[in-house]
């Protein structure tokens, strides 16, 4: 019986597919988790290709998504692996961290309180 040794990082072939890390997918869901309580989304969809793994939001099921978070590794060193994506696909925000992209859905949340 012999050892199969991978090295680390991966300086072979790409993997067959992207997919997301157990943190990021968790602060993808909890902030679809809050976006539910808040009556503005319903469902949403995951899909994962050998290029971009992405989380789609959605108003209703039978609709377009009306946002959709990627991942695209390969631009990692250019502007950013991450992409918050618009119900019509423009790209609404771009950067090499989760949390800069996600916060224009997090303002939404933000509700003014008086005192």
């Amino acid at each position: 019986m012999s050892a199969v040794i991978t090295p680390f990082p991966l300086t072979g072939p790409r993997p067959l597919q992207v997919g997301f890390e157990r943190t990021e997918l968790l602060r993808i869901l909890d902030l679809y988790g809050r976006m539910v309580a808040a009556g503005q989304w319903r469902d949403y969809a995951m899909d994962f290709t050998r290029d971009a793994a992405s989380f789609a939001a959605y108003r209703r099921a039978a609709e377009r998504p009306e946002v959709r978070v990627e991942k695209r590794p390969d631009l990692r060193a250019k502007q950013g692996m991450w992409a918050l994506i618009g119900e019509a696909g423009q790209v609404l925000k771009r950067g090499h961290e989760l949390a800069g992209v996600l916060f224009p859905l997090e303002r939404r949340l933000l509700k003014v309180v008086e005192g």
